[in-house]
C-alpha cells in the first residue's frame, strides 16, 4: 500500500547558500530491464542541508543522485533546481553548476592539485588571479596549506587529502548543490571520521545543499539533516531526521535496515561540543621545556599540548617527555588523538581508545585547539543516551516520548512504501 505525506517547508534562512531540488515524478527505465531502477519518485530536498540517501545495494539511490545532474538522463518527470526546472537544459551546463564528488577524489593524476580545483573556473572563463586567490582559498577551507599543496600531483598526496582536493575542486565555482557518491568508502576509518568532521564544518560555513549516497547508516546518522531510507526502484519508506528514523522508524524494514544497537546509534546524534571540555596547558614550539613542565606541574596536569602559529595542535607530551627535552620542537608529532568539535560521541570514543593518555584533543574552526575530552565525559553521555533510548521505547505507540527534538521538515512529496 502506498500513501502521500506533505511536510511543512522551513523557514528561510538568509545565510542559507544552497538551492532546493525537487525530484518529480521521476523515473529511469533501462531497455531490457523488466522494472525501473528509479520508479516515480517525487522528494524535495531543503535548501541548505544535508540529505543522505540510503538503502540496500542496488537500490537506486546512486542512480538517483546522478539524475539531480543528469549524468543519468531521467526516462520521465522532472528536475527543478531553486526555482528553475533544469530538465531540459544542457547537461554539461547543469554540471557546470553542481559539485560532484567521487570516492577516491576523482582527480586527474597529470594534473596539480591548483589544476584541478581550477577545472571548472577555467571553463566559466575566470582570469588567472581570480583562479588563483580561489584556488588557495579552497585549500584552507579544506585544511590543507596552500603553500605545501598546490603544486603537487595526486599521487603525491594520501588518501584522505585527495578527498579533500576532490571537495575543494566541487566547491571551485561555489555551486548552491554538492552531489557526493560514497565520497568516504576508500579510506581508513579515522581519516574517513576526520573527513566526515571536515564536511559538517565547511558546511556550517557554507550552508550548501549538500545530497549523499552512503551504505553506512552511522554515516548517515552523523551526517544527514535528513535521511531517505530507500527500497528496491528508489521507493522511499521513510524520509525523516536521523533523530526520528532511530527513534521510531517507520516499518520492520526500516528496522532491519538500521540493524541492532539503535539505542547506542543515539550517541552517533550527540557532538563533541554538546559536553564539557577540559582545559589544557599550551605551549609553542621555541619555547624552553623545563618553564612548560614547571606551567604543567603547577596545573596539575600530566600533558602539554604543543600548538603553532596557527593555535593547530601539533604535539601532545607527557611530563616524561619534557624532561628529556631542552627546547620545544616544532616536528607535528604522528598520529595525534585529534577529533573536530562536531565530532561525535562515538567518533572521540574510537580516537580516545588508540590514545595512550585515554582522551583526545578537540578541534574547532580551522584546526584550532579548544580543549581536551576525556573517556569519562564520553561514558557518562553514553549512560545517559541508554536511558533516553529505553525511555524511549517505554513510550506509547505513537506518542513523543520528549526525547525526539522538535523540528521542522522539508516540503517533500513522497511515495512512503508500506
Amino acid at each position: 500500500m502506498s500513501e502521500t505525506t506533505t511536510i511543512e517547508s522551513p523557514t528561510a534562512d538568509s545565510a542559507v547558500s544552497g538551492k532546493s531540488i525537487l525530484l518529480e515524478k521521476v523515473t529511469k527505465q533501462y531497455p531490457g530491464q523488466k522494472s525501473p531502477a528509479v520508479d516515480g519518485i517525487t522528494l524535495e530536498i531543503p535548501a541548505g542541508k544535508i540529505v543522505m540517501l540510503v538503502g540496500p545495494s542496488g537500490c537506486g539511490k546512486t542512480t538517483t543522485l546522478k539524475m539531480i545532474n543528469r549524468l543519468i538522463e531521467p526516462t520521465d518527470g522532472r528536475i527543478v533546481l531553486g526555482d528553475e526546472d533544469v530538465t531540459g537544459i544542457d547537461g554539461d551546463d547543469l554540471r557546470r553548476r553542481i559539485g560532484y564528488v567521487i570516492q577516491a577524489g576523482g582527480l586527474f593524476p597529470h594534473m596539480t592539485v591548483a589544476a584541478n580545483i581550477a577545472i571548472v573556473p577555467k571553463m566559466l572563463g575566470w582570469g588567472k588571479d581570480r583562479i588563483a586567490r580561489r584556488v588557495d582559498e579552497l585549500l584552507e577551507l579544506v585544511s590543507l596549506d596552500p603553500a605545501e599543496y598546490r603544486d603537487r600531483f595526486p599521487k603525491e598526496l594520501s588518501g584522505g587529502q585527495q578527498q579533500r582536493v576532490g571537495v575543494a575542486r566541487a566547491l571551485a565555482a561555489d555551486p548552491p548543490v554538492l552531489l557526493m557518491d560514497e565520497p568516504f568508502g576508500a579510506v581508513d576509518p579515522i581519516t574517513r571520521q576526520r573527513l566526515q568532521d571536515e564536511l559538517i564544518r565547511i558546511q556550517e560555513e557554507l550552508q550548501k545543499t549538500i545530497v549523499i549516497v552512503t551504505h553506512d547508516f552511522d554515516e548517515a546518522v552523523k551526517l544527514g539533516d535528513w535521511i531517505v531510507v530507500f527500497s528496491d526502484g528508489a521507493h522511499i519508506v521513510q524520509y525523516d531526521t536521523p533523530e526520528r528514523i532511530l527513534a521510531e522508524p517507520a516499518n520492520e524494514f526500516v528496522e532491519n535496515f538500521i540493524g541492532s544497537g539503535a539505542g547506542l546509534k543515539q550517541l552517533t546524534l550527540r557532538r563533541v561540543n554538546d559536553v564539557g571540555l577540559a582545559e589544557a596547558v599550551i605551549a609553542h614550539p621555541g619555547d624552553t621545556a623545563s618553564a612548560v613542565l614547571a606551567m604543567v606541574v603547577e596545573a596539575g596536569h600530566n600533558h602539554v599540548v604543543i600548538v603553532d602559529e596557527r593555535e593547530r595542535p601539533i604535539q601532545w607530551l607527557s611530563r616524561r617527555q619534557l624532561g628529556r627535552l631542552d627546547t620545544i620542537g616544532s616536528t607535528p608529532e604522528v598520529g595525534l588523538p585529534i577529533v573536530g568539535s562536531r565530532a561525535t560521541l562515538n567518533d572521540a570514543l574510537d580516537t580516545m581508545l588508540v590514545s595512550s593518555a585515554g582522551a583526545a584533543l578537540v578541534t574547532g574552526k580551522r584546526d584550532r585547539f579548544l580543549g581536551v575530552i576525556d573517556v569519562e565525559t564520553v561514558m557518562d553521555a553514553i549512560t545517559s543516551a541508554r536511558a533516553a533510548a529505553a525511555r524511549s521505547a517505554n513510550a506509547p505507540t505513537g506518542t513523543n516520548s520528549g526525547e525526539i527534538p522538535t523540528v521542522d521538515a522539508p516540503q517533500a512529496t513522497a511515495v512512503v512504501d508500506e
